[in-house]
């Protein structure tokens, strides 16, 4: 029994990650794993803005939990895919020898940062303004350059590159195609 291979969906954060690998798993019946469910407080560097600064390294980003659950599920399971949410691709150290397939969703800022708004407001409390107005200050110090930065590291090294708003059942169609040749 050959290992399944694992596909990466990367991006930045609103770009569609998350629908689009759990849309995946459904179409090829495979497992996935989502990278948030499987972080911590000491996931990110304490300031990114500082990391940005100091190269953007992204294997400072650490998920030894979400290494560990790729890990197990590998172990365990005998579909052709694993689907997974990870951010920056190939470019975390400890990703790199575990991902097969890369596809980036290059994804205009501006929408992305129109669903993460989206997103906040529909939390019940009312801290959703004071939290929408939050992110909206980091977004404009540091948060823009983190995204684009990080979609450039992986677009140097990934598979397939999707750069316009499509649907979602194209988009899963347009991966579909892509790993044939896989």
């Amino acid at each position: 029994m050959s290992s399944p291979k694992i596909i990466a969906i990367s991006g930045a954060s609103g770009a569609g990650k998350t629908t689009v690998v759990k849309q995946l798993a459904k179409t090829f019946n495979s497992p996935f794993l989502l990278f948030d469910d499987h972080t911590d407080k000491d996931t990110y560097p304490n300031n990114m803005k500082n990391w940005l600064n100091q190269g953007a390294d992204v294997s400072l980003i650490k998920t030894p939990l979400f290494v560990s659950a790729l890990q197990q599920i590998v172990s365990q399971t005998a579909t052709s895919y694993i689907f997974i949410e990870e951010p920056f691709g190939r470019e975390r150290d400890v990703m790199s020898a575990l991902i097969d397939y890369v596809v980036l969703l290059d994804q205009p800022l501006d929408l992305c940062l129109s669903r993460i708004i989206k997103r906040h407001t529909v939390q019940s409390n009312s801290d959703a303004i004071y939290s929408i107005s939050n992110y909206l200050d980091k977004y404009e110090d540091h948060f823009r350059d983190i995204y684009k930065e990080s979609v450039r590291q992986v677009r140097n090294n990934c598979d397939l590159i999707i750069d316009e708003k499509t649907s979602l059942i194209d988009t899963t169609e347009v991966i579909a195609n892509g790993l044939k040749n896989t």
